[in-house]
């Protein structure tokens, strides 16, 4: 785990991640929250406060390794990513308040994820030491997550020209170095990612499928209309998993290939239950205009 790549790599893959969300990112996304107060405000909840604990139920119920549990408890804090930005426009949600809830919650990341992770190492690791996230690594994560999302906006507000530019460029340069790391990384664990999909693999799913469910329904049973509701079911049930490989990863932050595994698990699962996500969201959507 200590080779130049995961060294130099992950955490530079990271930091063009983030620049390249700043890039996309202004002031009017955050506060466009003032238009959807309702829906913001379940949808954060949800994510900061719901999914941790639900995540948490869950890997007790399916008794997973430390290791494991941790890197699922590190997934359930990470935030929704670009990738529910996009469901979100295929599927008809609120694409808008998907960007203002990404945005947001990737403040909201830098302090509310240290705080998940070390509850959950201190719970299922209490003989590991400092495998959480401590005061200095915490301040690693603020610098190479949020340092980046200000750098892309002052970008985009002085320069908008060179931010539109920029854009493609920096997400296929990040993908590129993110790939390269989990390839070398999968590469060095071959003999045992199958262990870990089957140890993983259902609970990944049943997170993935609740965190849509709750992503969805909680803001539909308290009176969100539909694309809205459709907007926080992606963004809430679409975690960004490239962030969880990224922190479990480095060698700086937690250094730890099996954490990592319930994020890279996720990263393919979400593609197919997001996709069933969206057509039923649609369907039932068609089948209510048609009443």
């Amino acid at each position: 785990m200590d080779s130049p790549l995961t060294l130099v790599g992950l955490p530079v893959a990271l930091g063009v991640i983030m620049l390249g969300l700043g890039l996309g990112l202004t002031l009017e996304d955050f506060r466009r929250v003032a238009q959807h107060p309702k829906a913001a405000v379940i949808a954060l909840v949800c994510q900061v406060l719901v999914l941790p604990a639900l995540c948490f139920g869950l890997v007790l119920a399916f008794g997973l390794p430390p290791e494991l549990a941790v890197g699922m408890m590190l997934l359930a804090a990470s935030p929704g990513g670009t990738t529910a930005n996009l469901f979100s426009h295929l599927f008809g949600g609120h694409v808008a308040l998907n960007i203002t809830l990404t945005a947001i919650n990737s403040v909201l990341a830098v302090f509310t994820l240290p705080v998940v992770v070390n509850l959950a190492a201190a719970y299922f690791l209490p003989d590991a030491g400092s495998i959480g996230l401590q005061f200095d690594k915490v301040l690693q994560v603020f610098a190479i997550v949020l340092v980046p999302v200000a750098i892309g906006m002052l970008v985009r507000g002085r320069v908008p020209r060179v931010a539109e530019r920029l854009n493609r460029p920096v997400r296929v340069l990040s993908v590129v170095v993110l790939v390269a790391v989990i390839i070398g990384t999968v590469l060095s664990e071959r003999e045992n990612i199958a262990d870990y999909f089957v140890a993983v693999g259902l609970a990944v799913l049943a997170f993935n499928v609740l965190s849509l469910a709750v992503g969805y329904g909680v803001p539909r049973l308290a009176g969100v209309d539909r694309r809205a509701a459709t907007a926080t079911g992606f963004e809430i049930g679409i975690h960004n998993s490239t962030l969880a490989i990224t922190i479990a990863l480095s060698p700086a932050l937690l250094d730890s290939t099996r954490m990592a595994i319930p994020g890279a698990v996720y990263g393919i699962v979400m593609f197919f239950t997001a996709a069933a996500f969206g057509y039923l969201v649609t369907r039932v959507g068609n089948r209510s205009a048609t009443d």
